[in-house]
Protein backbone atom coordinates (compact mmCIF):
# COMPACT_ATOMS: atom_id res chain seq x y z
CA UNK A 1 0.00 0.00 0.00
CA UNK A 2 1.35 3.12 -0.69
CA UNK A 3 2.67 6.28 1.91
CA UNK A 4 2.60 9.97 1.37
CA UNK A 5 5.91 11.63 3.03
CA UNK A 6 6.04 14.68 4.88
CA UNK A 7 4.14 15.96 8.03
CA UNK A 8 0.32 15.71 8.55
CA UNK A 9 -1.82 16.93 11.13
CA UNK A 10 -5.06 16.92 12.30
CA UNK A 11 -8.17 16.34 14.94
CA UNK A 12 -11.25 16.36 16.35
CA UNK A 13 -14.28 18.13 16.04
CA UNK A 14 -14.33 20.89 18.85
CA UNK A 15 -10.43 21.03 18.64
CA UNK A 16 -9.78 18.99 22.14
CA UNK A 17 -7.73 16.60 20.33
CA UNK A 18 -4.99 17.79 17.97
CA UNK A 19 -2.17 15.50 16.94
CA UNK A 20 1.03 15.58 14.59
CA UNK A 21 2.40 13.07 12.09
CA UNK A 22 5.89 12.96 11.47
CA UNK A 23 6.95 10.79 8.59
CA UNK A 24 4.59 8.75 5.99
CA UNK A 25 1.39 7.67 6.63
CA UNK A 26 0.23 4.71 4.86
CA UNK A 27 -2.56 4.65 1.92
CA UNK A 28 -6.17 4.65 3.51
CA UNK A 29 -7.68 1.24 3.69
CA UNK A 30 -11.87 0.93 4.54
CA UNK A 31 -12.96 -1.50 7.16
CA UNK A 32 -16.80 -2.51 7.05
CA UNK A 33 -16.66 -5.03 10.36
CA UNK A 34 -19.39 -4.03 12.61
CA UNK A 35 -17.27 -2.06 15.50
CA UNK A 36 -15.97 0.33 13.07
CA UNK A 37 -19.83 0.80 11.34
CA UNK A 38 -20.93 1.12 14.69
CA UNK A 39 -18.15 4.22 16.24
CA UNK A 40 -18.57 5.60 13.03
CA UNK A 41 -22.35 5.00 11.74
CA UNK A 42 -20.80 3.45 8.75
CA UNK A 43 -17.36 2.24 7.54
CA UNK A 44 -14.21 3.54 8.95
CA UNK A 45 -11.62 5.22 6.61
CA UNK A 46 -8.16 5.01 8.40
CA UNK A 47 -4.16 5.44 7.38
CA UNK A 48 -2.02 4.26 9.91
CA UNK A 49 1.71 5.38 11.02
CA UNK A 50 4.24 3.74 13.53
CA UNK A 51 3.10 4.76 17.36
CA UNK A 52 6.45 6.81 17.91
CA UNK A 53 5.09 8.83 14.59
CA UNK A 54 2.01 10.07 16.58
CA UNK A 55 2.20 13.09 19.14
CA UNK A 56 -0.55 14.45 20.77
CA UNK A 57 -0.90 18.37 20.70
CA UNK A 58 -3.89 18.81 22.84
CA UNK A 59 -5.67 15.76 24.40
CA UNK A 60 -7.27 16.67 27.15
CA UNK A 61 -10.66 15.14 25.98
CA UNK A 62 -8.35 12.20 24.95
CA UNK A 63 -10.58 8.80 25.70
CA UNK A 64 -9.60 5.08 25.21
CA UNK A 65 -12.41 2.64 25.22
CA UNK A 66 -11.00 -0.87 24.79
CA UNK A 67 -13.38 -2.61 21.95
CA UNK A 68 -12.46 -5.80 22.01
CA UNK A 69 -9.19 -7.75 24.39
CA UNK A 70 -7.12 -6.98 21.31
CA UNK A 71 -7.58 -3.39 20.48
CA UNK A 72 -8.49 0.22 21.82
CA UNK A 73 -10.23 3.25 19.97
CA UNK A 74 -9.32 6.33 20.64
CA UNK A 75 -12.22 9.64 20.68
CA UNK A 76 -13.25 12.81 21.85
CA UNK A 77 -15.16 12.67 24.95
CA UNK A 78 -16.86 16.07 23.76
CA UNK A 79 -17.24 15.92 20.36
CA UNK A 80 -17.80 12.39 20.16
CA UNK A 81 -15.42 12.07 17.47
CA UNK A 82 -14.12 8.59 16.63
CA UNK A 83 -9.81 9.62 16.24
CA UNK A 84 -7.62 6.76 16.52
CA UNK A 85 -7.89 2.89 17.01
CA UNK A 86 -4.51 0.59 17.95
CA UNK A 87 -4.22 -2.55 18.69
CA UNK A 88 -2.71 -3.50 22.68
CA UNK A 89 -0.37 -5.88 23.42
CA UNK A 90 2.90 -7.17 22.13
CA UNK A 91 1.46 -6.45 18.36
CA UNK A 92 0.88 -2.35 19.10
CA UNK A 93 3.66 -1.07 16.90
CA UNK A 94 1.05 1.43 14.99
CA UNK A 95 -1.94 3.47 15.48
CA UNK A 96 -4.47 3.56 13.22
CA UNK A 97 -6.16 7.83 12.47
CA UNK A 98 -8.92 8.15 11.35
CA UNK A 99 -8.27 9.48 7.75
CA UNK A 100 -11.48 12.32 7.69
CA UNK A 101 -9.81 13.50 10.87
CA UNK A 102 -6.65 15.06 8.67
CA UNK A 103 -6.20 18.27 7.89
CA UNK A 104 -6.45 18.76 4.36
CA UNK A 105 -4.63 18.07 1.28
CA UNK A 106 -3.73 14.75 2.52
CA UNK A 107 -1.93 13.41 -0.49
CA UNK A 108 -3.30 10.16 0.30
CA UNK A 109 -5.63 7.47 -1.79
CA UNK A 110 -8.81 4.47 -0.74
CA UNK A 111 -5.97 1.14 -1.39
CA UNK A 112 -8.39 -1.48 0.41
CA UNK A 113 -11.52 -2.69 1.48
CA UNK A 114 -11.30 -4.88 4.58
CA UNK A 115 -13.94 -6.99 6.27
CA UNK A 116 -16.28 -6.89 3.73
CA UNK A 117 -18.20 -9.80 4.88
CA UNK A 118 -19.49 -8.17 7.58
CA UNK A 119 -20.71 -4.72 5.52
CA UNK A 120 -23.89 -3.42 6.20
CA UNK A 121 -26.92 -4.21 3.82
CA UNK A 122 -27.94 -0.45 2.48
CA UNK A 123 -24.76 0.02 0.25
CA UNK A 124 -22.47 -1.72 -2.14
CA UNK A 125 -19.27 -1.09 -2.74
CA UNK A 126 -18.37 -0.10 -6.08
CA UNK A 127 -15.80 1.86 -6.56
CA UNK A 128 -13.31 -0.90 -7.96
CA UNK A 129 -10.69 -1.00 -4.96
CA UNK A 130 -9.54 -4.25 -3.97
CA UNK A 131 -11.74 -6.09 -0.88
CA UNK A 132 -11.60 -8.81 1.58
CA UNK A 133 -13.55 -10.45 3.24
CA UNK A 134 -11.51 -10.15 6.41
CA UNK A 135 -8.23 -9.05 7.13
CA UNK A 136 -6.41 -8.82 4.50
CA UNK A 137 -3.82 -12.22 3.20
Amino acid sequence: MGMTNGTAAGGCLCGGVRYAVSGPLRAVVACHCSQCRRTSGHHVAATAVPRAALSLEAATTLRWYASSPEAERGFCSRCGSNLFWRRTGADAATVSIMAGTLDVPTGLALAAHIFVADKSDYYEIGDGVPQSPGWPA
